[in-house]
């Protein structure tokens, strides 16, 4: 199966950064953007020929629409998962039951994240505009923070716990979770929401996708200096989705393009370019031991991606789109929500003999 990138161009481009911090935070400069820029063809309409096919070993119910966001605690006992009916929902991930329902927020829950320590959830609501933390041991709400106007539609904590970026429409902010207060305004992508953010695991960088025109942008948050390191031009369509790899080389990419890029972090550019979704990439996770890549997208379909071979292993049974992919932290189980409502649970560990070809 061919999986390179066709037509392959590099440019580089200055950018201004616009920084508003919420307190005594200093004005910076201009940065300098690195830019690496592809064009890519539109991606075979076709699932590639051959590729093995497993069947979900569990599927939870009871959501009334899309389940939108979904997140493991670290432990990996509990799945916490929002959507389309404004709750967030705990599931004990051996039981398969429903333990908790979090009476979140008065819109679509679109981004929910357990801090490192899994202490704490964070959920992010739509028509609220609101960031809420609960205890999850109590399961009760221990904040509620009104950072933007418009709608949250992607988290992330930072590797210590310390920093949420929360974004919304046109801005991400970063909040001070301890002192309970935003201490930096990010403001660089074009147009359109923040739809995915990441730290990388050494929490100096944080990549967000919010642009229409493609671009994923780098950000240095090291001691909160917050400043783009780089602008990757990759993608053709809209970046819904980005993760790191569990050793921060790499980052993965997924765009309306159907393509998912997986990025090389120091030189910036494409390390692998992988096709064969029929529509928009929605998301991307990497396994823990970043040797697999998965994919979800919009023409209902969720691909794992051995990144050594660039060889997919495809998952059946979605019936309709795919919003969301996350593995478990043991690496054993993939977590699949979509449209129709579910979440899909396979097993990665399952031998290659039990699944069957397309």
């Amino acid at each position: 199966m061919n999986t390179t990138h066709p037509r392959q161009r590099r440019s580089l481009s200055r950018r201004t950064l616009l920084l508003g911090g919420l307190g005594a935070l200093a004005a910076i400069g201009v940065p300098t953007t690195v830019a690496c820029t592809r064009t890519i063809e539109p991606p075979p309409s076709a699932i590639p020929t051959g590729a093995p096919e497993l069947p979900p070993t569990a599927i939870l119910t009871g959501y009334i629409g899309a389940v939108y966001s979904m997140a493991f605690s670290p432990d990996g006992k509990t799945l916490a998962a929002g959507g389309h009916d404004d709750t967030v929902r705990l599931w004990n991930v051996t039981g398969r039951k429903t333990i908790a329902t979090l009476p979140s927020h008065t819109g679509i829950v679109y981004s929910v994240v357990f801090s490192p320590d899994g202490k704490t959830l964070a959920t992010g609501g739509s028509l609220d505009g609101t960031v809420r933390l609960w205890d999850v041991t109590g399961r009760k709400p221990v904040a509620t923070a009104a950072l933007t106007s418009s709608p949250v539609y992607s988290m992330a904590f930072s590797p210590d716990g310390k920093i949420l970026a929360t974004g919304g429409s046109d801005t991400v902010q970063l909040w001070d979770v301890d002192g309970r207060k935003t201490i930096a305004t990010l403001d660089s992508h074009t147009s359109d929401w923040f739809h995915s953010m990441a730290f990388s695991p050494d929490g100096t960088t944080l990549a967000t996708a919010g642009s229409i025109n493609g671009e994923v942008r780098l950000w240095d948050v090291d001691g909160r200096k917050t400043v783009v390191t780089a602008t990757l031009s990759g993608h053709t369509g809209y970046v819904r989705s980005v993760a790191f790899s569990p050793d921060g080389k790499f980052l993965a990419t997924g765009s309306d393009d159907g393509w998912a890029l997986v990025w090389d972090v120091a030189s910036r550019e494409t390390a692998t370019a992988l096709s064969g979704h029929t529509g928009a990439v929605s998301s991307v996770a990497f396994s823990p031991d970043g040797k697999t890549l998965a994919a979800g997208g919009l023409g209902d379909t969720v691909r794992l991606w051995d990144l050594a071979s660039r060889e997919p292993t495809t998952l059946t049974s979605n019936t309709e789109n795919v919003y969301e992919v996350v593995f478990s932290p043991d690496g054993k189980t993939l977590a699949v929500g979509s449209e129709d409502g579910t979440i899909r649970l396979w097993s990665t560990t399952r031998p290659v003999t039990e699944a069957t070809h397309s």
